[in-house]
């Protein structure tokens, strides 16, 4: 077994056990910007070839951008176009037809149809939010201390773009945490440090 392996043994024991069963599965992988979602999400893709429902796809559009909106623990994702058009098919084992949301154009892109498959992972800060656990089979929470957070995101998105996720994304998710404890309701926590 790779290194890397060890600590989502646990995990890999229930997504494998559940498989072995015929049993469809919704994995959730939450926690916050920086703690490696999509990394884990792609190494799992490896493992298991299933498709990936990523919440950064999922962004308010400008409509939604209102104060009040931004004041919801969790108001930050479309989380009811997220339960639309991934979670409640996936949960009617149903094909997917969902809009990425593009961040530049700031636009819903052209419709992507993704036929049910027997493990699917949605991953992304807020899916585990109370509105849509109840559509996850497993659930995963990822933890990450502030140093190796604020290290990664430089790395990941460069100085400027570094400070917009300190100084309001960072804390919407923080705000999000501490409302909504998804940390206390997942299925597994696993550290990324």
């Amino acid at each position: 077994m790779k290194a890397e392996y060890a600590p989502l043994l646990p995990l890999l024991c229930e997504l494998d056990g559940r498989l072995a069963q015929g049993r469809r599965t919704t994995l959730a992988i939450d926690g916050p910007c920086g703690s490696g979602k999509t990394t884990l999400a792609a190494l799992l893709t490896q493992l298991y070839d299933c498709p990936v429902f990523h919440a950064d796809d999922f962004f308010l559009r400008p409509e939604q951008r209102t104060p009040e909106r931004f004041a919801q623990p969790g108001g930050n994702l479309d989380r009811e176009r997220l339960r639309e058009e991934v979670l409640l098919p996936l949960h009617e084992e149903k094909p997917v037809c969902y809009r990425r949301f593009d961040c530049h154009s700031l636009t819903l892109q052209p419709p992507v149809t993704v036929a049910p498959a027997m493990l699917s992972i949605v991953e992304g800060s807020y899916c585990l939010h109370p509105e849509l656990s109840p559509l996850h089979d497993v659930s995963v929470c990822l933890s990450v201390s502030p140093e190796l957070q604020r290290a990664r995101i430089l790395a990941r998105n460069g100085r400027e773009m570094a400070q917009r996720f300190f100084d309001r994304w960072i804390p919407l998710e923080q705000a999000y945490f501490d409302a909504m404890k998804p940390q206390e309701r997942c299925g597994f926590i696993i550290s990324s440090d």
